[in-house]
């Protein structure tokens, strides 16, 4: 389905009180069929708005079998957790780590309606599927406002440990692997990311795909929060990391990457006002970065072993990080 129907269209005028909106494209559909992005407008003032359709009954099968109870369930609850966080948790955001303002949300039955800024039209037009160093940075300077701006917060109403990868919700993926260390002591490697003494709000699913780029090439916005939670900020790292680079240019800028995040963490820390030991937290922040490698290696090789992502650089940051549990 391209576009919605009148029905919902006039559903989505009520809760916006403007009963000029029309229907302007379709963006995307979510993942494994459960709804829909689209953009409306108000032709007479402009305004253009994003709407997430969320509507599981259009499920579809997953391609690589990955469509159970379980699966089913995670993802309907993720979407309760990405409202969640619109509401109470996104209104702390500044600048520095942009999100889209909501305007409304509502629930019907099993259907979901999240609707926002559109921000594309506020200059965040741009998508990348790889990044440069500038774009790279800018990137990280995001995570890390967004991890400085949530330290410390207890994530009420949101996943209780984010991302999508974690393993108490990826079970039959742990199965699925064949033996090896890192599915033998998969629980440590999870246990020392759980119990780091600096936990804050991770995205959870933070690739390259759900950044968006400010046409001022200085400025940068995230989209999709569905597994948004508590946790330690060095698995968003990773995972963007691995997400925006090749292994060739993993190689040039590793250590840059790590070195960067923390320099942009310090002055977060600071700009919040946050009151803890920057020099304690940089310490751990350096010994969980090859841990949080290893824990989505582990994923991958369950969900995924012929993945593009599993290269050279992620094999040894893993082992490096499994020799740091074990």
């Amino acid at each position: 389905m391209n576009s919605p129907d009148i029905a919902l269209i006039e559903r989505i005028r009520t809760l916006l009180d403007c009963y000029e909106l029309e229907f302007d494209q379709h963006v995307q559909s979510l993942w494994s069929g459960y709804g829909q992005i689209v953009k409306l407008v108000n032709p007479t003032s402009k305004q253009r708005y994003i709407v997430k359709w969320v509507a599981p009954d259009g499920a579809e099968e997953h391609p690589r079998g990955w469509d159970g109870a379980v699966g089913h369930d995670r993802k309907v609850t993720s979407y309760q957790m990405e409202s969640h966080f619109y509401q109470y948790y996104s209104p702390h955001t500044d600048s520095y780590c942009q999100v889209a303002k909501l305007h409304a949300h509502d629930v019907c039955g099993s259907t979901r309606l999240i609707i926002m800024d559109d921000l594309d039209a506020a200059g965040f037009s741009i998508r990348l599927a790889e990044a440069n160093w500038s774009q790279l940075k800018i990137t990280l300077r995001w995570l890390a406002y967004f991890h400085g701006c949530f330290m410390n917060t207890d994530a009420d109403g949101l996943w209780p440990v984010g991302t999508y990868w974690h393993l108490a919700t990826r079970r039959d993926e742990w199965q699925s692997m064949t033996d090896s260390p890192f599915k033998k002591y998969a629980a440590d490697i999870d246990s020392a990311l759980n119990n780091a003494k600096f936990q804050t709000l991770v995205h959870g699913d933070s690739k390259l795909a759900n950044f968006c780029y400010h046409t001022n090439s200085k400025d940068v916005a995230a989209v999709d929060f569905q597994y948004v939670g508590r946790g330690c900020g060095v698995k968003d790292l990773a995972y963007l990391v691995g997400s925006a680079l090749h292994e060739d240019d993993l190689a040039v800028y590793g250590d840059r990457i790590l070195n960067e995040y923390i320099h942009q963490l310090k002055l977060a820390v600071k700009h919040y006002n946050i009151n803890l030991d920057i020099d304690e937290l940089e310490q751990e922040v350096r010994f969980l970065y090859p841990i949080a490698w290893a824990d989505f290696y582990r994923f991958l090789l369950g969900w995924n072993p012929k993945s593009w992502k599993i290269c050279g650089f992620m094999r040894h940051m893993s082992k490096v990080g499994l020799s740091r549990v074990i």
